[in-house]
């Protein structure tokens, strides 16, 4: 098998479970978040902790054995963009809280039967694309991208942790690794398993261990099975992945890259890649499950605020997304598990986003009754 078409299908597959598995054990981020606003429950945070967890790890050994290079990344890059990830994750959150959900979970959605969901989608992948290649990338390029820290000035290679903790106390590049990674790991899994009631939670458990399984699975796909010699140019590439490098799971750009191929299908330059089958793969995923599991129902808007919310938050998620370098899984899972400091910013916008936009939108309920 062609290493593209390996890593395509593989990307497929490892999005195909990851999509069954979200949609069984209701993963949702923003959810998470509303449960610890609205009702003090950390059970769903604690899942998606988990999940970070095992990836982290799991990415750290890949790296450690030599079998990825997980700075070749784009989170890894030794220039931190702060602005654009401060920015950028700040408006997916908001975006998040507005569409009921991230990038991923609309996808979820979609294969459980959500029109609605189809809709956001549809309004992520064009503000995404607009992000990357239009006019919205034009005042990202100009205004906010160019805001940024050049760590290679200081003599680190990437962004990781691992690197600044090695030059900090002199420790080898992979020691430093293996301690900060296993430090924060450990720290992680205290968290998540303290509560009782999660631990007795067999189904959460499971799907966090599995979802950080399938991110680490992801990394060694594309950096490990799909690294090796372009036949026609005799260099050594990353095989069908849009960003011609290391990859993991994420869905804003990839949702871009989708509707890009849908619309030029008879661009002979326009290939199949990681995150297309990505975005396929969760989708087409938790379809399998909705329908298995008799839970496939079809779904509308509301009413027209719900339209006017799910559509705004649709555009603020494709802006921010972009701008940020990934979601609350490209950021949120697959970027934390490299250790980025970019990821840790990223993540902490996102999260601060949507908790104000959740706040905010209790009050004006509120208000109105």
């Amino acid at each position: 098998m062609q290493p593209s078409t390996l890593v395509v299908w593989g990307g497929f597959a490892i999005a195909f479970a990851f999509g069954a598995i979200a949609n069984q054990a209701n993963f949702c981020t923003m959810g998470a978040l509303s449960d610890v606003v609205h009702m003090g429950h950390w059970g769903r945070v604690r899942m998606w902790l988990l999940a970070v967890a095992v990836a982290l790890v799991g990415a750290s050994a890949l790296q450690l054995a030599g079998l990825v290079d997980l700075s070749r990344s784009v989170y890894q890059r030794p220039t931190l963009n702060w602005l654009s990830l401060a920015f950028g994750g700040t408006l997916f959150g908001v975006g998040m809280t507005l569409a009921g959900g991230c990038a991923n979970k609309n996808l979820v959605r979609l294969g459980g039967g959500s029109l609605r969901s189809l809709v956001v989608l549809v309004f992520v992948a064009i503000a995404s694309y607009m992000t990357l290649k239009g006019l919205f990338g034009a005042w990202r390029v100009r205004f906010l991208d160019p805001v940024s820290i050049d760590l290679g000035a200081w003599g680190a290679k990437d962004q990781s942790l691992a690197t600044l903790v090695a030059r900090a106390s002199g420790l080898a590049p992979a020691q430093a690794l293996a301690l900060s990674a296993g430090v924060i790991a450990l720290a992680l899994l205290i968290f998540v398993f303290k509560d009782r009631r999660f631990r007795a939670n067999g189904s959460s458990v499971a799907a966090g261990l599995l979802l950080g399984l399938l991110v680490t699975a992801a990394w060694a796909l594309s950096g490990h099975l799909g690294h090796g010699e372009n036949p026609d140019t005799l260099e050594t590439v990353y095989f069908a992945t849009n960003s011609h490098t290391i990859e993991s799971l994420s869905f804003v750009a990839p949702l871009a890259y989708t509707l890009e191929m849908l619309m030029l299908w008879t661009d002979a330059s326009l290939h199949m890649s990681f995150g297309i089958a990505s975005v396929l793969g969760v989708a087409l995923g938790s379809l399998a499950y909705s329908l298995a599991s008799r839970r496939f129902r079809w779904e509308g808007f509301a009413s027209l605020a719900d339209l006017r919310n799910q559509l705004i938050g649709g555009v603020l998620m494709g802006f921010g997304g972009v701008t940020a370098t990934g979601c609350t899984i490209g950021q949120g899972i697959s970027g934390l598990s490299t250790l980025a400091i970019g990821s840790v910013l990223a993540v902490a916008a996102i999260v601060g986003g949507s908790v104000a936009t959740l706040k905010a939108m209790a009050w004006q309920a509120e208000r109105e009754t």
